[in-house]
């Protein structure tokens, strides 16, 4: 018989490491989707400095381990990590074979072909020719998306702001992250073709390299996850229904499996409950407003399980 001990908690089995970005609009944003599943980091400062920790416990079952955004792959492809959080480009420059466990839904991006829109090679893919220079971070998606078109390029590798490639005349096309490609059209680029769509994902190895219990617990973590973001386009809304028109309500109010309507006691009002989707919530408070609703209240749902 296992010993308990925090409710939920097994004792004996090993805390799980997971790998998370260290810094930028990722991080904070894995941070919040943490948070609002009920797992809040706590840092463990060295010499009171906590934003240079390497480490922090991630609620009770998790370890969190700080590392760039392009590392995460290499760190659970090698063990180092049991999951970890990034941006499926850099999963895919990885190469590793790794199982997405989760679509989070942010951190939305794509790896792009582009180049001068006065150049050439705007005119089509068709336009770039063997021995084309091509300035990217990400040298092994790129040299991927030619080789399968049959044509031999070369690669100019950089770090960062590849943007600025074609004009230094380093580079006669770039393959870089665009979110809005307004960047590019700043720099005077076009965009020729679409490598990759990426997003942030919850990551891990492939399931036969797993002990059952770091299956399920990783199981477990994409289950809460999934809950925050099914919640995030979602809107709780509670209404006091004149009971003449409820028929008409719940045609306003469809919610998951139907409103849920619950009598008020000695009252010609009854109390009506519905998840909406947040983008129709405007329109909707106006429709319950012209059938007579009162005491209209709605809130963020931070977790939905349906």
């Amino acid at each position: 018989m296992c010993a308990l001990g925090r409710p939920g908690r097994i004792v004996g089995l090993p805390v799980l490491k997971i790998a998370l970005p260290n810094k930028g609009r990722l991080a904070e944003d894995v941070r919040a989707t943490l948070a609002d599943a009920g797992l809040d980091l706590r840092v463990r400062s060295h010499l009171g400095v906590a934003d240079r920790a390497l480490t922090a416990a991630l609620g009770d079952d998790f370890t969190a381990l700080f590392v760039r955004a392009q590392d995460i792959p290499e760190f659970v492809a090698d063990g180092a990590a049991d999951a970890g959080i990034t941006g499926w480009d850099c999963v895919a420059e990885s190469g590793r074979e790794l199982l997405t466990l989760l679509d989070l839904g942010f951190g939305r991006c794509r790896v792009v072909l582009a180049a001068s829109e006065r150049g050439p090679e705007t005119r089509s893919l068709d336009s770039i020719a063997d021995g084309t220079r091509v300035a990217t971070s990400f040298p092994r998606l790129a040299r991927a998306f030619f080789e399968e078109r049959g044509r031999k390029i070369v690669i100019v590798p950089v770090s960062g702001a590849a943007e600025v490639a074609p004009h230094l005349g380093i580079a006669d096309v770039i393959v870089d992250l665009v979110s809005t490609g307004s960047t590019l059209r700043v720099n005077g680029l076009a965009e020729i073709a679409t490598l990759l769509e990426s997003s942030a994902r919850l990551v891990c190895r492939p399931r036969a390299e797993l002990a059952a219990p770091v299956q399920r617990s990783l199981d477990e973590l994409a289950f809460a996850l999934a809950s925050v973001v099914r919640a995030r386009d979602k809107r709780y809304l509670m209404a006091n229904v004149p009971r003449a028109v409820l028929e008409q309500v719940k045609g306003v109010l469809p919610g998951l499996r139907g409103p849920t309507v619950v009598d008020i006691l000695g009252a010609d009002f009854v109390a009506v409950h519905a998840v909406v989707p947040s983008n129709s919530v405007y329109r909707t408070t106006l429709s319950l407003r012209e059938l007579g609703c009162e005491g209209i209240l709605v809130t963020r749902i931070e977790r939905l399980i349906p």
